[in-house]
């Protein structure tokens, strides 16, 4: 089955016909994401993301949205360890929620919990966490999932209205990187856009005093200072592939 959502195999509703003897085992273990090498980020993980991911945006449609980037190559994790931990403090939210994920109806009034039956702590031993109680109702750690995906879901529409904010004002240009590795094969990085400098510089300061007010413009700043770790993409690329590649500049 082709995956959903980037790293879901698949998005099922979770209901007590079909899951009230099922138990969610929570793990370490970030396996499931390794064939990503870019994953969403909501607006208000970009002051935490910025200090160890290369924050870009993409753009789909009518929708700009950040994105930290993990890899160099399609499908390439480079922040997964050889035993599938995750190389970094911060965990994206995107991450953080599987297997768990809302589906949205077609009016886009009605959400459904749903779970990757994939997952390898879904179970019916009993490890972990119950999905449902003794009264047949969702039980208290689903509560709990319900309630960061509902934040999640919250935050989705802030960051689509910044990204919307960026494209109205006309700040994004496409960017790029290219690496060499050490065998002499040239790999791009594209696709992304990235904030302009030269054209923040030229807004009004209307403009400016209205990105400072809703903390839109500590956004852009610190999305330009994430831009310093396309170095620790290309070192851990180069680590990948082996010693002796060369990195071209990073152009914008």
């Amino acid at each position: 089955m082709a995956k959903q959502l980037l790293i879901y195999e698949s998005a099922i509703p979770v209901t007590f016909a079909q899951h009230g003897e099922m138990s969610f085992d929570p793990s370490n273990d970030y396996g499931f994401s390794s064939g990503v090498n870019a994953v969403p980020l909501m607006a208000v993980e970009i002051v935490p993301a910025a200090a160890e991911y290369a924050i870009v945006f993409t753009e789909s449609g009518d929708d700009v949205m950040p994105v930290a980037v993990l890899g160099v190559r399609p499908e390439q994790n480079l922040y997964l360890s050889s035993d599938s931990q995750w190389e970094a403090k911060y965990v994206p939210s995107f991450i953080r929620r599987y297997p768990f994920v809302f589906a949205i109806s077609n009016d886009q009034q009605t959400l459904t919990l749903c779970i990757d039956e994939t997952h390898p702590g879904f179970n019916r031993e009993g490890r972990g966490q119950k999905l449902f109680g003794a009264d047949n109702k969702p039980s208290a750690y689903v509560e709990q999932v319900l309630a960061f995906l509902k934040e999640y879901q919250v935050q989705f529409e802030r960051t689509r209205a910044f990204g919307r904010r960026l494209k109205e004002l006309n700040l994004l240009e496409p960017m790029q990187a290219e690496l060499t590795s050490p065998g002499g094969e040239k790999t791009l990085i594209g696709g992304f856009l990235a904030v302009a400098r030269s054209r923040l510089r030229t807004l009004s300061g209307e403009a400016l005093t209205s990105l400072a007010k809703t903390d839109e413009l500590e956004l852009i700043y610190m999305h330009l200072y994430s831009m310093q770790n396309f170095n620790s993409v290309k070192d851990r690329f180069l680590s990948a592939a082996g010693k002796g590649a060369t990195p071209e500049p990073v152009s914008a």
